[in-house]
C-alpha cells in the first residue's frame, strides 16, 4: 500500500474503531464520578464534563494532581480509564490524582488541525478545529476545574489515535500546558506528516523543558510518521524534557489504550515516594 492509500484506510476504519469503543465502554463499570455541563465561548457550545475523584478526597483539605482526556464520555473512554486509575490508587502504585473527561461532540474537528490532504478533510463534515478545542481547555475548562475542585498545579493528559495526535500538537505548540503527555498510536500522518515535519523547530524554540513525554505505537499503526518523530526527539530534546517511544508491536490501534494504560498511568504517575527515588540527581 501507498501512504495516501493507508491514509485513507485509518479514517476508513475511525468510525468502526469509535464504534466498537463506545461498545466496549457500555460494558466496563463507571467508578463514581461528578458530571457537569460547561459552556465554551470558544467552542460554541456546551460540553459535558465527567469527573472521576481520588479515593478520600471528600475527607480533609489534600490537592490533587489533574489528569486530562480527550474521548472524556461515559460511552468513550472515561469508564476503562477511571477504573484503571482506581485500582491503581488503591494498590498503591500511583500517586492520587482526579481524572477529567471531556466528552465528545464532533471528534475530528476537535482533535485535527488544518490540512491541505483531500482524504483527510473528507473524514469529516468539519476537521481543523484543534487550535479553538486547545482554547476551550486551556482558557475555560482548567480554570473550571480549579474552582470546583482542589487541585495542584501538576496536570497530564492522555490519549489515543487523533487524541493522540492533539496530544503531541499541544506538546509541541505549548508545552507548558501540561507537565505529562501520553500520547498512544497518534494519528502523525495527518497532513501529510506536517506536525513532525515541524517538530524540530519547535522543539529548538525551547531549550528547557520541564514535561515528560510518552509515546507508543502498535503494530498496525502507519509506523513511519511515528518512528520519524521519535527520532526527531532523539536529536532535539530540549534539556529537562522526559521522553520515551514504546513500540508495541503485540498490540494493534484498537487494542492499544486498554492494553497499555495501566502499566503507562503507572510508569508516569507512580507515588510520590517511587516518583522522589526516581528523580535523576
Amino acid at each position: 500500500m501507498t501512504r495516501g492509500t493507508l491514509r485513507i484506510a485509518a479514517a476508513s476504519i475511525a468510525g468502526l474503531l469509535l464504534a466498537a469503543g463506545r461498545a466496549a465502554a457500555q460494558q466496563d463499570t463507571v467508578p463514581p464520578h461528578d458530571t457537569f455541563t460547561l459552556p465554551s465561548a470558544a467552542l460554541g457550545e456546551a460540553r459535558r464534563i465527567n469527573v472521576y475523584l481520588p479515593p478520600g478526597y471528600g475527607m480533609g483539605d489534600a490537592r490533587f494532581a489533574v489528569l486530562y482526556m480527550p474521548d472524556g464520555g461515559v460511552e468513550e473512554d472515561f469508564p476503562h480509564v477511571a477504573a484503571t486509575v482506581d485500582a491503581a490508587i488503591r494498590a498503591g502504585e500511583m500517586r492520587p490524582v482526579l481524572v477529567v473527561g471531556i466528552e465528545n461532540t464532533q471528534r475530528r474537528r476537535d482533535m485535527t488541525g488544518p490540512t491541505s490532504v483531500a482524504s483527510d478533510s473528507a473524514i469529516a463534515p468539519r476537521v481543523g478545529g484543534s487550535a479553538a478545542f486547545r482554547r476551550f481547555i486551556a482558557s475555560e475548562l482548567m480554570p473550571e476545574v480549579r474552582r470546583r475542585y482542589r487541585t495542584t498545579g501538576e496536570t497530564a493528559i492522555l490519549g489515543e489515535s487523533l487524541a493522540g495526535l492533539f496530544i503531541v500538537e499541544t506538546f509541541l505548540l505549548q508545552p507548558e500546558l501540561f507537565d505529562t503527555y501520553i500520547a498512544l498510536s497518534p494519528s502523525l500522518w495527518w497532513n501529510r506528516g506536517a506536525l513532525v515535519d515541524a517538530a524540530p523547530g519547535h522543539l529548538r524554540a525551547h531549550r528547557r523543558m520541564h514535561a515528560a513525554l510518552y509515546l507508543a505505537s502498535a503494530a498496525d499503526d502507519i509506523l513511519p510518521p511515528i518512528e520519524r518523530f521519535a527520532g526527531v526527539l532523539r536529536a532535539n530534546a530540549p534539556r529537562g524534557l522526559r521522553w520515551s517511544y514504546v513500540p508495541r508491536p503485540d498490540l494493534r490501534h484498537a487494542t492499544i489504550y486498554r492494553g497499555s494504560e495501566a502499566r503507562v498511568l503507572r510508569e508516569m504517575l507512580p507515588p510520590r515516594a517511587a516518583a522522589r527515588n526516581a528523580r535523576p540527581r
